[in-house]
């Protein structure tokens, strides 16, 4: 299938597709008049690719998952337990910045219960819970 077809397919825009390409996240066949051809599996890979981003990984962390779910039909942990450790600081640094937004929104909060308060307390504040995360 061409680019606008699996793009529409799928709602990702050709140039992220593109992007995807050139991150080693999706290998298109090319036609004799050199147009990209995309195979039917491409449609749930680029879907599990929009899965993993919105999960907050990378596109390197991406291309090492996506052979790990090649097939379906196969348990993945066993076939990739190397991938483990990688998600688990993946999963590490999502847990770090939560701790930071939260700090952030609860700083937020503070200052809009707090109108009173001076502002400079409330910068150190921030400082600090950023440097503690």
């Amino acid at each position: 299938m061409e680019i606008g077809d699996l793009a529409a397919r799928t709602g990702v825009s050709r140039r992220a597709l593109r992007y995807y390409e050139q991150q080693g996240l999706l290998t298109p066949a090319r036609r004799p008049n050199g147009y990209r051809d995309y195979p039917e599996a491409a449609e749930r890979t680029v879907r599990q690719i929009q899965v993993l981003l919105a999960a907050g990984l990378g596109t390197a962390v991406i291309a090492e998952i996506l052979p790990c779910l090649a097939d379906p039909a196969v348990v993945r942990v066993p076939v990739c337990p190397e991938l483990l450790d990688g998600l688990g600081a993946e999963r590490d640094r999502i847990t770090a910045s939560v701790r930071r937004l939260v700090a952030a929104r609860d700083l937020l909060d503070s200052l809009i219960a707090d109108r009173d308060r001076p502002f400079a307390t409330s910068l150190a504040e921030l400082d600090a819970a950023g440097a503690g995360a």
